[in-house]
């Protein structure tokens, strides 16, 4: 069988985590699904010895080791594959599997089409709660690289089939704060992210000044829903019920975060989810938490590409 073309540029989560939201109609593109049953994501093995190989695994490693390699960009104790588990391969878990292939693209949250660069810095500002990558460095090259090799065979424009973001979760459930602070003990969360949710070494931090930002996929409830009834608890994944997984986000999202610096500009064109967190442009916040201010506030920001060109709309 023929083999299909590598693609252009991409990425995720939201948040680290997860889900982009739905373009407008006007700006929306095709939305092609690739289902080639024999397609497979290539691992850690498959990567050549060369020069390229060695671009492609420093970028796994920086997504393995993200504080350590970054520290002062990765300035949380999450690192990329707290959220895009198994390398960015497991289907369930926000997968970067063919995200080369979708980008650039309309982002709602943001307003413009972006590059695929922009949304790993989205991910290092938000779901990090650290500061933006430059874009010609090597260590962006080398994640983009990554990206490339995991969307091997994808085509242009594309989306896998069952590696689309963090599964959607009913809009009808009501998360309870207080039913979530009894499940977290219960179902074993408080073992590994301990009772003040800060987690330790590579077990990520759910709340406080080391954990995720208000403005990650993360902080909202449905989409931390997603990935608590999918992948958590890991011993377990899949055994709690949607209103268990609803419960834990209200829990775990009602505490003090790392605030997003510049987060009352996005949905510019209105749109904001139901369960954002913070007001936008004709929205009210959702059950805001307390923030908490950031180190660096300016590296914090992802500004919306430049427009060069004269009378360039």
């Amino acid at each position: 069988m023929r083999r299909l073309p590598l693609a252009a540029l991409a990425l995720l989560v939201s948040a680290c985590g997860g889900r982009d939201e739905a373009a407008p109609a006007a700006h929306a593109g095709s939305a092609v699904v690739f289902t080639e049953a024999a397609w497979q994501p290539k691992r850690e093995a498959d990567i050549p010895a060369d020069s390229m190989g060695a671009s492609i695994k420093r970028g796994l490693y920086l997504l393995r080791f993200t504080p350590e390699s970054l520290p002062a960009y990765a300035t949380s104790n999450l690192r990329c594959t707290s959220c895009h588990q198994d390398d960015g391969l497991d289907p369930k878990a926000a997968p970067l599997t063919g995200s080369h292939a979708r980008f650039p693209k309309y982002m709602a949250r943001s307003g413009t089409v972006i590059a695929l660069a922009d949304r790993v810095n989205y991910c290092f500002t938000r779901s990090l709660a650290g500061n933006a990558i430059p874009v010609g460095s090597r260590e962006m090259t080398d994640i983009l690289a990554y990206f490339a090799f995991i969307s091997q065979d994808v085509p242009v424009g594309t989306k896998i089939a069952g590696h689309d973001g963090l599964i959607s979760m009913p809009d009808t459930l009501v998360g309870d704060i207080a039913r979530g602070e009894a499940l977290y003990t219960a179902k074993t969360c408080v073992t590994c992210h301990g009772a003040n949710g800060a987690g330790a070494g590579p077990i990520p931090a759910l709340w406080g000044p080391t954990s995720y930002s208000i403005g990650a996929s993360m902080a909202r409830l449905e989409r931390a829903a997603s990935f608590i009834m999918h992948n958590m608890p890991q011993t377990a994944p899949g055994s709690l019920t949607p209103q268990e997984a609803f419960d834990l986000s209200a829990y775990i999202n009602s505490h003090p975060r790392p605030d997003s610096p510049g987060k009352e500009d996005d949905w510019p064109m209105g749109g904001a989810p139901t369960d954002v967190p913070y007001a936008t442009k004709g929205h009210a916040a959702f059950n805001p938490p307390a923030v908490l201010p950031r180190a660096n506030p300016r590296g914090a920001v992802v500004p919306n590409p430049p427009v060069i060109g004269r009378g360039a709309q």
